[in-house]
């Protein structure tokens, strides 16, 4: 029959493990240890200062805006996903009625405060400023291209980092077999290594975690809600609170089942997606073939579209690769060709090909250095006009003008070479090395190529490698 007062088991049935277990307390709050120290000296203070409170997903965020608010200041959450300029000045008019009338502080705390745009970032300024308000935003994204500068300057950045496997251990561990806000099962309850490898799928994140230990309980009938984590269910099922059953509940094959269908945290716009291409760079850079195949599959099977892969893996035979090898760029377009013929996920062999090649490829960044040493004498000296002797000369009126006059024809010369002058005259006292080979893979034998034809111009200032 509905009553007017809710069961207080059956509210706790209703609500999430990870919201139950919660921390209440700065001791509770697991990692962290050097913002933990932070939040102690600033809970000391007689005002606190704004905050922005940067960190990965589940990794204690609001929990640290929580206890900052305490006791001493009206904690408001609002959502920068679902709020607007609106509920902001509503906020701030709460916050003003509240000082004014009950004397006490409140502090407005903004998930995902990046989602916010410059002019809803902009309304958050004077009521900081004039402390009407203790913001604390929390940001997935780099508060450095996501948050103002105004408002950057007027906060102090708290930076939060992934929880590590153990103390995400220690959290599902408290949350089974707490009595009052989690599970209330047994130790026993858990097939030996189940907890350490939801700690490790969780990858730092401890509200994932918890949700997956939830998942688990909820397979096997063991919620923590109404009735204990037994209810009607038999000895061999679950067994009353911290009861000892003869076989563990939650085993390896309950745990797949909570985790089918389960995605890879990585955001394709976000903070993720530019680490991740970075590590697979540097991997890549670094002749690493493990590590690259690592960091692709990484990308590839948290949905990154292939394309931008392979867009990024052809850059990178120019770039750090080069003519040390010049097959690394024709295995990059060949494999360009086998993502846009068959996609994903049939093209990740053809991607795991080139990167594994690219990765063993010599390493040379002459083409990126020479071509950056081009660009910045341009803009140094200008558009300087092409000599007379090697400009075209398609009509009359040109060739009575000098065009071509005096052009030395290569071929014409033994071995397909004559030295020639090929600069703007304002450079050719004096002509600039651009092209600087590191002597590595084929390399090398374009310096003895160069070396033969041009003699002194090429004798010094290569980057002989092995």
């Amino acid at each position: 029959m509905d009553t007017l007062f809710a069961d207080p088991e059956e509210q706790k049935a209703l609500t999430p493990l990870a919201e139950r277990m919660r921390p209440v307390t700065l001791g509770e709050v697991a990692g962290q240890h050097q913002v933990v120290d932070v939040l102690r000296d600033l809970m000391q203070r007689t005002a606190l200062p704004s905050l922005i409170l940067w960190g990965p997903p589940g990794c204690g965020k609001t929990t640290i805006a929580r206890l900052l608010a305490g006791d001493r200041y009206d904690f408001v959450q609002i959502s920068a996903v679902l709020a607007g300029v609106k509920d902001v000045r509503a906020a701030v008019e709460e916050a003003k009625r509240r000082r004014k009338h009950d004397n006490r502080g409140t502090l407005l705390f903004i998930d995902e405060i990046h989602r916010f745009n410059k002019a809803q970032q902009d309304v958050l300024l004077p009521h900081v400023e004039a402390g009407t308000i203790v913001l604390a935003g929390a940001t997935t994204e780099n508060p450095s291209f996501e948050v103002i500068g105004p408002l950057l300057s007027r906060c102090r950045v708290l930076t939060l980092t992934a929880l590590d496997a153990g103390d995400i251990e220690t959290l599902l561990f408290r949350a089974l077999t707490d009595d009052k806000r989690g599970l209330g099962m047994s130790s026993e309850s858990v097939e030996e290594g189940v907890l350490t490898r939801i700690a490790q799928l969780a990858a730092g994140d401890a509200r994932f975690a918890l949700n997956t230990l939830e998942v688990c309980a909820g397979l096997v009938g063991a919620s923590g809600g109404a009735g204990g984590p037994a209810g009607d269910a038999d000895e061999t099922s679950v067994g009353a609170t911290h009861a000892s059953p003869r076989q563990p509940l939650i085993t390896t094959a309950v745990l797949k089942r909570a985790l089918a269908g389960r995605a890879l945290l990585y955001d394709k716009t976000g903070d993720e997606h530019f680490n991740a291409i970075s590590a697979l760079h540097k991997s890549l850079r670094g002749s690493d073939p493990d590590a690259a195949l690592y960091w692709m599959a990484r990308m590839l099977e948290g949905g990154e579209d292939p394309k931008y892969v392979v867009r990024r893996l052809i850059r990178f035979a120019s770039e750090d690769i080069g003519l040390a090898d010049p097959w690394a760029l024709h295995h990059a377009i060949a494999a360009k060709g086998a993502v846009e013929f068959l996609g994903m996920p049939e093209c990740n062999t053809a991607l795991a090909q080139l990167a594994v090649y690219l990765a063993c490829a010599p390493k040379s960044n002459a083409m990126y250095l020479a071509y950056g040493g081009a660009r910045d004498l341009i803009k140094a000296t200008g558009a300087l006009p092409a000599p007379l002797h090697i400009r075209n000369a398609p009509t009359r009126l040109m060739k009575e003008l000098g065009y071509g006059k005096d052009y030395k024809y290569a071929h014409e010369y033994e071995g397909g070479f004559v030295a020639d002058n090929y600069w703007p005259e304002q450079l050719a006292g004096s002509p600039p090395r651009l092209v600087h080979l590191t002597g590595r893979g084929m390399e090398k034998q374009l310096i003895e190529r160069l070396r033969h034809w041009w003699g002194e111009k090429f004798e010094g200032g290569d980057r002989d490698g092995e």
